[in-house]
């Protein structure tokens, strides 16, 4: 039975896809959709499976003409995100072990600060302002920068080059932003090479100084690998705090009676977290493909073909969450795919927590009677999210 109530195209169906998720998922949790010309899973259940079949892989296939597309497709290629073992788990090991040198626990006191720091920007807290603009997205390209290292003056040109480089994994493009792609890929990959070569004559107490140094035995990452681990960081690390801030405060405010969070309560604060990023994910799609003839849920998919998990439809579904579609701050337990599963489950999910937990604290902390004022969303589905989320200080 084909997937044919997901239409992609539809303003209103990327305004709000769940319905049509529910709707899907209880006529056949995964079929084939002749749109995207790949199967897509919409439960829980079908959804896991494609993130954790190992015979479904991360098979990246490069953009041509190859001269115009070249940065853009080796940063893909050569990134983790879309690597297989063995070469995923060279890099995978080699990047977690950088990570695992304490930088995010590090960096917990200086996103308090910087969070702070962008609230007495945003307001005084006698008119509404936009999160989003003032807030979600400065702070997570602040933290990328400041975990990397790279110098305050040149921090304006990250969200730019990643919002470019990102618009690449919609369902529709235009032939302006596939330039405009290819243009940051060149630019940002230029500055990234720069910079390393600066860190290994001058080592920093940064991540990108660690990305330059590590080894396991006589492995090391290459040039390219280094680059576009830094570039994978900043574009998945920053879109997912923002979308997943975003789209879990204007949830929750939408729902018209939050009801008290003490900002005071750690466990309380997590929870509230969980429940953003369930509740409308901002990571909707993730793609894979078979590498040989395989079943799942009992639909054989050949190799070849493509399987999609719809994070999104996931998280909503009624046979793990209860009363799916309501937002449940105290939920528990909330096993949410919006990071992820298996072997490609997000590296960078500790610090997106992290900067996550802390934001929503220190917001809730200045300002414990904030309403919902104003709100517009992107025109977009793989990447969900909003332009402007205006809020009243209360």
């Amino acid at each position: 039975m084909p997937a044919d109530l997901l239409d992609f195209s539809d303003p209103s169906f990327l305004a709000d896809p769940y319905a049509a998720f529910a709707a899907q998922r209880a006529r056949a949790p995964l079929a084939w959709h002749e749109g995207l010309q790949a199967f897509v899973a919409t439960s829980h259940e079908q959804a896991s499976a494609v993130l954790r079949e190992r015979r479904l892989g991360r098979i990246f296939v490069p953009r041509g003409p190859e001269a115009e597309w070249e940065t853009f497709n080796w940063l893909h290629a050569d990134s983790i995100l879309d690597s297989e073992p063995p070469k995923h788990t060279r890099l995978r090991r080699l990047v977690a072990g950088a990570f695992g040198r304490g930088h995010v626990q590090r960096l917990a006191p200086r996103i308090e600060q910087l969070a702070t720091q962008l609230l007495d920007e945003a307001t005084d807290g006698s008119a509404p302002f936009d999160v989003i603009a003032s807030y979600a997205e400065p702070l997570p390209v602040l933290v990328i920068a400041e975990l990397l290292g790279f110098p305050d003056v040149d921090q304006h040109l990250l969200r730019p080059w990643s919002q470019a480089i990102v618009k690449m994994y919609e369902v529709e493009r235009t032939p302006e932003q596939e330039s405009a792609a290819r243009a940051a890929s060149r630019d940002f990959a230029a500055y990234i090479s720069e910079l390393a070569s600066e860190r290994m004559r001058a080592p920093g107490p940064d991540l990108l100084t660690d990305l330059v140094q590590v080894r396991d035995g006589s492995e090391k990452l290459s040039q390219r690998e280094l680059i576009a681990t830094a570039v994978l960081l900043l574009n998945a690390g920053h879109e997912a705090s923002v979308n997943g801030f975003g789209n879990g405060l204007h949830s929750w405010l939408a729902a018209g009676t939050p009801g008290p969070i003490d900002p005071g309560d750690d466990a309380g604060i997590a929870a509230l977290v969980e429940e953003f990023l369930r509740h409308d994910s901002p990571l909707q799609l993730f793609d894979r493909t078979a590498t040989a003839d395989l079943e799942i849920g009992g639909i054989p998919i050949a190799a070849g073909q493509r399987a999609i998990a719809l994070l999104g439809a996931a998280n909503r579904d009624p046979a793990v969450f209860a009363e799916p579609d309501r937002f449940d701050p105290h939920r528990e337990p909330n096993n949410h795919l919006a990071f992820g599963l298996g072997i490609h489950f997000c590296l960078g999910a500790p610090l997106a927590r992290l900067e996550m937990q802390i934001a929503t604290r220190v917001l809730l902390t200045r300002f414990p009677r904030l309403a919902l004022a104003h709100a517009s969303r992107r025109p977009t589905f793989v990447l969900r999210g909003f332009d402007r989320l205006v809020l009243s200080p209360g």
